[in-house]
């Protein structure tokens, strides 16, 4: 199944992946919410999923769909790509993390292997335990030495994160995002130390910028 919000590199994926005599694409669709519902219809062996959806980010969509415990491999295929986004991605339940300039021979040999229950870190391809090892490692090293718990960093936001977030990003302060959302500043003040937390930033306006440049929020959304 492929997701993303561009039809015209949707259709020519999957015009690609369909040359392949062991590849079927049974579906398609543009934005995060519709991709749960098809998910779960459809039940694909494989998803190839982009980061900045409308509705709910792909990173979300990973998440979920890990939660739910759904038997699916998931390959994040994005434009935003650097060491940050890739271990937020494993992190978020992806298979595989995958640019967008990727060569097609590439993409095909990734999607067969995550099929077969490996997973796929750059030239690496990895059993779930030497995942698990490589995101500790990871973790550790873009943390920095003052980390103290690596199990607060680089891990995915929640819905209410990401929605606090993107009125962030947005602009507004902590008074108009609790008003928005009907809750109390003591509670987005909460949410805002978790973001930065997980985000390893000082501060909103960093989350904002990191959020921005990884694609989780997008600046078209209406608040």
């Amino acid at each position: 199944m492929i997701v993303d919000d561009h039809p015209l590199f949707r259709d020519g994926l999957e015009k690609t992946l369909s040359m392949e005599d062991d590849i079927t694409v049974v579906g398609q669709c543009s934005d995060g919410e519709t991709a749960l519902d098809m998910a779960r219809q459809l039940a694909p062996d494989v998803i190839v999923l982009d980061v900045n959806l409308p509705t709910m980010n792909g990173l979300l969509v990973a998440r979920q769909l890990r939660a739910s415990r759904m038997d699916v491999a998931i390959v994040v295929l994005t434009a935003y790509h650097d060491n940050q986004q890739l271990v937020h991605a494993m992190r978020s339940g992806a298979s595989a993390y995958c640019p967008k300039d990727i060569m097609p021979d590439d993409l095909v040999r990734i999607i067969r292997e995550v099929a077969d229950g490996f997973y796929v870190v750059g030239a690496q391809t990895l059993t779930v335990q030497e995942l698990a090892a490589w995101l500790s490692a990871e973790v550790e090293r873009l943390g920095g030495s003052y980390i103290i718990d690596a199990d607060e960093h680089f891990i995915p936001l929640s819905p209410r994160e990401l929605e606090i977030l993107q009125f962030v990003t947005n602009g507004m302060s902590n008074k108009e995002i609790a008003y928005r959302l009907r809750i109390s500043q003591q509670t987005v003040k909460n949410h805002m130390t978790s973001i930065l937390k997980k985000l390893n930033v000082e501060d909103r306006t960093q989350a904002a910028v990191t959020a921005l440049r990884h694609g989780w929020v997008r600046l078209d959304m209406k608040d």
